[in-house]
């Protein structure tokens, strides 16, 4: 009945996201709560596992308040135009090689194991080149968040931790066999931004809304030079072109701290703000602009973050999660048992969208590896097939609090990024997957 209660509360929320005819917070509050009156629990229980959720989001809320306010400074002080010229100089307007130059640059900011800095890094450079070149943003969304997936297999990223945790193993040894795997996903990854990138040139020409495909376009003006409206005359007058530099060096300063992973990153971006806004901003008038130029944003996500925190909250609580985790293993039938975990790993991404990350590999891991170990499968192949075949859907699914963050960062939408990216990462997924059976790293 709890299984039953779970499904039926993350389904709505799912078809209510993708469908567009709620706000994200609406049905990450309002949803679950129905869903645990149905299941017999009271207000005080329901506010208690609210109070656990808030706690599990409350650092990434704060991080992406600051996050935001400090990016946005760096956007107004013009920190990342040299970066976008020069890109477009370099691609001549190519969005085959931004496609897959994207790949890269999310592959090397992943490396500190965290997709909420990666988002944090990424986007923010890389948005306004896209939209510059006209290229569909929910592109740049899926392009880092599936080269951040593959980086995420590192010892230091959460999945491969929680599986050690799970079999008692050291973790370092559990990701040596998944170094060669990781290699070929990003080699996969480029070819497939090819691919895309090709799809997307061709959208772009339809529409007849690429102009960069000129021989000229090292020569076209910066963002701001030529602008005659009021906004691009407003941009062009918050530009800081002589504090370039020293902006540079407090952005590189901000990333460092961040990759080094020593300080709390709400913190980092805290001092960040509170050093780069006088800096290029010296009266509190302009100060207090700039802030109220950029805190909506800021705080409209940060109210569908903690409202996803509500939402996990709720459901781990109430032990929805692991109740669907157990059920669904149970209703298979007993003909495909010894194959579980390469079943579970096949459909590692739709699981993203009915499971959070813990309660698939607390909840849902041990039960497969009990399983299939009875059968003469080892423990580490059944926790390699649930780890690959999941791992790319980290960031399609709405139980990231990161994804959440990517989103406020590009201002797009949970329901339509996942129309536009998970059949795709899917499909990728699921190539990677049979590579790595057939590397023998899986076996059956």
């Amino acid at each position: 009945m709890l299984s039953m209660i779970g499904l039926l509360t993350i389904f709505v929320i799912v078809a209510l996201l993708i469908s567009g005819r709620i706000t994200p917070i609406v049905g990450l509050v309002i949803v679950p709560i129905f869903g645990a009156f149905f299941a017999g629990f009271n207000f005080k229980e329901i506010g208690e596992f609210f109070s656990s959720g808030i706690d599990s989001v409350i650092s990434v809320v704060i991080m992406f308040i600051f996050a935001i306010l400090f990016f946005g400074i760096m956007q107004d002080a013009g920190v990342f135009d040299p970066l976008i010229n020069t890109m477009i100089t370099i691609s001549r307007g190519n969005v085959i090689a931004v496609a897959m130059a994207t790949v890269v640059i999310a592959a090397i900011a992943q490396l500190d194991g965290s997709g909420a800095s990666t988002f944090l890094i990424t986007i923010p450079a890389l948005l306004p080149l896209y939209k510059r070149l006209k290229m569909n943003p929910y592109l740049l969304l899926l392009l880092v968040g599936t080269s951040a997936s593959i980086v995420n297999m590192v010892p230091w990223g959460g999945p491969l931790g929680r599986a050690a945790a799970v079999l008692g193993v050291d973790v370092t040894e559990l990701w040596r066999p998944l170094i060669k795997i990781q290699v070929i996903g990003l080699l996969l990854l480029i070819g497939m931004a090819f691919v895309l990138g090709m799809r997307e040139k061709r959208l772009i020409a339809k529409k007849g809304t690429n102009d960069f495909e000129k021989e000229d376009v090292e020569e076209k003006a910066p963002l701001t030079d030529t602008a005659n409206d009021d906004s691009s005359k407003k941009a062009a007058s918050l530009r800081r072109p002589k504090l370039l530099w020293l902006n540079v060096l407090i952005a590189l300063s901000v990333i460092g701290l961040l990759v080094w992973g020593i300080v709390p990153a709400g913190f980092i971006f805290m001092v960040g703000f509170s050093v780069a806004l006088p800096l290029n901003y010296r009266t509190v008038n302009e100060q207090m602009e700039r802030i109220k130029d950029h805190a909506p944003n800021a705080l409209l996500m940060a109210a569908i973050i903690l409202a996803a925190g509500s939402f996990l909250g709720i459901l781990n609580g109430t032990n929805m999660l692991d109740s669907i985790a157990t059920d669904l293993v149970k209703v298979l039938p007993a003909f495909i048992v010894p194959y579980l975990h390469i079943i579970i790993g096949f459909f590692g991404v739709p699981f993203d969208l009915l499971l959070s990350t813990d309660a698939y590999y607390f909840a849902l891991l041990p039960i497969v590896e009990q399983v299939v170990t009875g059968f003469g499968v080892s423990s580490i192949s059944a926790a390699y097939a649930l780890i690959v075949g999941n791992i790319i859907g980290t960031f399609v699914s709405p139980f990231s609090p990161a994804l959440w963050l990517a989103l406020g960062l590009a201002g797009l939408e949970m329901g339509k990024h996942i129309r536009y990216s998970f059949m795709i990462m899917w499909g990728f997924s699921i190539v990677l997957f049979i590579i790595t059976i057939a590397l023998g790293v899986i076996t059956i």
